[in-house]
């Protein structure tokens, strides 16, 4: 037996001399062990990680992660590595060896490898734009947002997914308790209805390519096509609307008629036609009125609603609709 493993020493010192490769990298490298997924490969971890800890761990049995009849689903070593050193502990330190992957600890591995872990599940649909991503870019991992222990994950259960995001942007929390805003506090959508977090090929993360697209999936009858288009509709809704709340209904970023002002400069206290004086020496303008060769003002200096006559802002199909009166 002795010479055969000489024998075989011997055969592989050659196969390394002829492939030029030193002496030491003819032996193999200590295959890593597999995860094992089972409730017994499970056992190694929750002997000590029970429901006595600060973040309990055992509630993962009631998710999705912690269903064994189902093939797809993890064990405690698919996501934190085998971590041998961690569970042997063989200088009986105070304090073990970290695990492989880590999420929560000081020792917590990074956002890259946090998500690579996850990703080897959750590779395809809504995450397959994760990287570059505005979120990755940040930096932000998984467990930032998600919490994979207990029964109700905070960022995809409705009732607290805003609250998960609000954590963060702390803006768009403030604009939401405006007077016009969209209803989350009420529970009638999430954030998740307009946005992907996990990456997008549009804008702001937006679940479309668009933002127009995106809002259109609700507000359908702003969808157009419209025989008539209002441009800045047509270019983008955010144009004179802000998405996440505003003091002026509905969404408005300013009040007609100054809204309206910020792109039609013109001036609306001119004679409305040729010829449209009255009998009394009057004109007719858009303010009204005015005595004949009196000082008009403009229309955004007087209150006027530029809405009571282009009611069709989003657009008109209507054959006279040129100037979205109706």
């Amino acid at each position: 037996m002795n010479t055969i493993r000489r024998l075989l020493s011997a055969g592989a010192l050659l196969a390394a001399c002829l492939l030029g490769l030193p002496a030491h990298a003819a032996a193999p490298a200590a295959p890593t062990p597999a995860a094992d997924r089972s409730l017994a490969g499970d056992a190694a971890c929750t002997r000590c990680h029970d429901q006595g800890e600060a973040k309990p761990v055992l509630s993962i049995y009631q998710t999705r992660h912690g269903v064994k009849a189902d093939t797809r689903t993890p064990g405690c070593q698919s996501c934190h590595g085998a971590s041998l050193k961690h569970i042997r502990n063989d200088n009986n330190d105070e304090v073990r060896p970290p695990v492989e992957v880590s999420f929560s600890r000081s020792d917590a591995a990074t956002p890259q490898e946090q998500v690579s872990t996850c990703l080897t599940c959750h590779k395809n649909g809504q995450r397959s734009h994760w990287q570059t991503s505005a979120h990755d870019n940040a930096g932000v991992g998984c467990s930032n947002c998600h919490s994979v222990h207990v029964p109700k994950d905070r960022a995809v259960t409705r009732a607290t997914q805003a609250e998960t995001c609000y954590a963060c942007h702390k803006s768009e929390r403030a604009q939401s308790h405006r007077l016009s805003s969209h209803p989350l506090a009420a529970g009638k959508m999430v954030c998740s209805d307009c946005h992907n977090p996990h990456g997008s090929t549009g804008p702001s993360l937006m679940k479309t390519g668009s933002v127009n697209e995106t809002c259109a999936s609700c507000h359908a009858d702003k969808r157009g096509p419209f025989l008539w288009e209002h441009a800045p509709v047509a270019d983008n809704c955010t144009n004179c609307h802000t998405p996440h709340g505003s003091n002026i209904t509905p969404l408005l970023k300013a009040r007609a008629p100054f809204l309206c002002q910020s792109c039609h400069t013109g001036d609306h206290a001119g004679q409305v036609q040729s010829g449209a004086h009255l009998q009394s020496g009057a004109i007719t303008t858009a303010n009204g009125t005015l005595p004949l060769g009196s000082a008009a003002g403009r229309a955004q200096l007087t209150a006027r609603g530029c809405q009571n006559c282009h009611s069709q802002t989003h657009g008109s199909n209507h054959p006279a609709g040129a100037k979205l009166l109706r």
